[in-house]
């Protein structure tokens, strides 16, 4: 490429900026065949090779570069805009450098290797934070949030486009950003069934084409038309879904400015109408949106499209096209590198060949496995790129200058250094204070609080006491007294009386026995629920955890555990533990399954929570706040903690606290 070979053209060729400016929009004309254009290109970045190399000079070789991208011609954009970056390096151009990062994020993203796209795209986001350019900042964001959303990574990108909004209310124009965000967020929403979600974005990108500025060339109004029914294809509402994909169709000029959105919109609407069982133009929509796809070298949409044909051939009771339309998705879809397309062609050959369905339904779950752990490989890559990357300062050329300010450079930042040092430390030992008293507060109010539920449990005590001593008095002792005085009255009776009148007594005992029994049943289950009154306050806890979060809660109390024997300082520590392990697990792990278990051991009460969530690196999370809290807390009790996780394994915490042995008896007295 010219690029590394600066030869002049003729003196008559390049005497003149019109020359190059006729041969960059000869370059760009879409009527002419491809090998001329990129001979046009090549003649217009010689001249600019043999100008100087200034901020007009590299916004030259950008439009180049844009040039050999709307060709398509990746090896020539590629080298260009790493010339490009070359150039803005040595002059620390930021700006420029900014821009050309973007570009070279933009090729790897043409060509699905997305982590070095996220890279580039993250370099340059740095450069704009920076240089404070908030609308190409936005548009950086955009760009980050397209390449997870692509990846898969539905969340992270969400987020990257509330970060692009959140820039934007800065700037005063730019509705062509906030219609990429409103449709990004609408796409994001509908990919996760949020469809109310979904409408109201896509909706609000419709309200900021309202400004005329935006130019028509790029038919957003009919991307956006087309999104709309998408959403109601999803809510199978297909009468409102075909009325978007005909005003899509209406838009001006589509087919010459949007071929690929025009097709899709032909194969959107047919599927409308085959699920509305309406005939008309069946199949030919199907027909004509593949016959454009093919053209157009669209994999995803001619596989889209052979799909669509295989179900209506399919519906019409055709077994020979649809299997061959399915078959023929199944094929193209295998030379993609896109794996949610050989999902949906296995799907659907599974439905029409149901005796090989076994097959395609095992690869099926084999594929689906694979894209699952892909995205989420490439959610973790992007993840380190953001948060551990650090950007390379290539710019050796002025070490020498630096190198003469070294000496005071360092002494005063040694100083300063030295200075920030004590201040921090003192800092920290204030907080370290604060938060001590605070938690000794929070303590105090807690065990008062538990002291003030004792007292109530005493006061129901005493009352239950006196009421039973009332039942005992009232009751079966005056009717005691009454039998026994009759039992003294049958040795005046002949035999004959005196065994009817015993058997009269004897049942009137029996009955007597039976209400004493069910008083000491009641004593019981109230000493029972006097004693668990502090497993009663963790199954609130439990409770609200279950109706606040959707991670399944599994708890197990040992019931050899004297919880009336258990100190209060230890209960409500271990109250302020199981609290806190459950928030780190709703805030970190997205698990699935928790456990929370109680259990006794020889000495020790232990307090073991689990979780099959994300997992974490044990060493990185030492000096976190939740977990030095956890450990003050076993502390206080004299206990030990022990935590077990790794990535992608779940965590395991373990709290043992030594308690007196009466407490662990393994035999309950009744």
């Amino acid at each position: 490429m010219a690029c590394n070979q600066k030869t002049r053209l003729d003196k008559n060729t390049i005497s003149s900026v019109d020359s190059l400016s006729t041969y960059l929009s000869l370059a760009n004309e879409n009527n002419l065949p491809l090998n001329i254009k990129q001979k046009y290109n090549q003649k217009a970045l010689n001249i600019i090779l043999n100008q100087k190399d200034d901020s007009l000079n590299k916004v030259n070789l950008f439009r180049v570069a844009n040039r050999y991208y709307n060709m398509s011609d990746w090896k020539d954009y590629l080298q260009t805009t790493k010339l490009i970056l070359d150039r803005a390096h040595k002059s620390k151009d930021s700006l420029h450098m900014a821009k050309a990062y973007t570009y070279l994020g933009d090729y790897y993203a043409s060509q699905s290797i997305s982590d070095s796209a996220f890279m580039s795209y993250y370099k340059a986001e740095k450069l704009y934070l920076k240089l404070n350019d908030h609308y190409n900042l936005a548009k950086t964001f955009l760009n980050k949030a397209s390449l997870q959303y692509n990846e898969g990574d539905f969340f992270e990108s969400e987020i990257a486009v509330f970060k692009a909004l959140s820039s934007l209310k800065k700037l005063q124009k730019a509705n062509d950003l906030y219609y990429e965000s409103y449709n990004l967020l609408g796409i994001l929403y509908n990919e996760r069934e949020e469809y109310t979600k979904a409408l109201e974005f896509q909706n609000k990108a419709l309200k900021t084409l309202e400004d005329k500025s935006i130019p028509s060339i790029f038919q957003y109004k009919a991307a956006s038309l087309n999104n709309v029914g998408f959403i109601y294809l999803k809510m199978e509402n297909y009468k409102q879904a075909k009325d978007f994909f005909e005003k899509g169709l209406k838009e001006d000029n589509l087919f010459e400015d949007r071929a690929s959105l025009y097709a899709i919109l032909l194969d959107n609407l047919g599927y409308a109408k085959f699920k509305l069982k309406e005939s008309n133009k069946l199949p030919d929509l199907f027909y004509e949106s593949l016959k454009i796809r093919d053209s157009l070298d669209l994999t995803s949409g001619v596989v889209s499209s052979k799909i669509h044909l295989s179900e209506y051939f399919a519906f019409k009771r055709d077994t020979f096209k649809a299997l061959q339309f399915s078959k023929q998705a199944l094929a193209l879809s295998r030379t993609s590198s896109k794996l949610i397309n050989t999902l949906e062609a296995l799907k659907q050959t599974a439905i029409v060949d149901p005796k090989n369905a076994s097959k395609y339904s095992k690869e099926y779950i084999q594929l689906n496995d694979k894209m699952l752990k892909a995205e989420r490989k490439m959610g973790e890559k992007f993840s380190r790129i953001e948060y551990e990357t650090n950007e390379i300062k290539d710019q050796n050329s002025s070490l020498q200058e630096k190198n003469k300010t070294l000496i005071y450079v360092f002494s005063i930042c040694t100083l300063l250094g030295l200075f920030f040092y004590v201040y921090k430390t003192q800092q920290a030992k204030n907080r370290e204070l604060l938060f001590k008293q605070q938690q000794q507060i929070a303590n105090e109010d807690i065990y008062n609080l538990m002291i003030s539920q004792q007292n109530e449990i005493e006061s129901t005590r005493i009352k239950e006491k006196k009421k039973v001593a009332q039942e005992l008095h009232d009751g079966v002792l005056g009717r005691m007294f009454g039998i026994r005085i009759s039992l003294d009255s049958l040795d005046k009776m002949d035999e004959e009386q005196a065994a009817a009148k015993r058997k009269k007594y004897l049942a009137e005992l029996k009955h007597i026995e039976e209400d004493i029994r069910e008083i000491s049943h009641d004593l019981n289950r109230e000493k029972s629920e006097l004693i668990n009154n502090f497993v009663v306050i963790l199954k609130k806890l439990f409770d609200n955890q279950r109706n606040t979060y959707p991670s399944k809660l599994v708890t197990s109390f040992d019931s050899h555990i004297k919880w009336d024997l258990v100190n209060n300082m230890v209960k409500i520590n271990l109250y302020r533990i199981v609290q806190e392990a459950l928030q780190n697990c709703n805030k970190y792990a997205k698990a699935d399954t928790i456990k929370v278990e109680f259990k006794s051991e020889i000495d020790h009460l232990v307090l073991s929570i689990m979780d099959d969530g994300i997992g974490f690196n044990t060493k990185r999370a030492k000096n976190g706040i939740g977990l030095h809290n956890i450990e003050y807390r076993a502390a206080e009790c004299k206990g030990t903690v022990a935590i077990k996780s790794a990535k992608g394994e779940g965590t395991l915490l373990i709290v043992k606290v030594p308690i007196d042995q009466k407490i662990n008896l393994q035999t309950n007295d009744t």
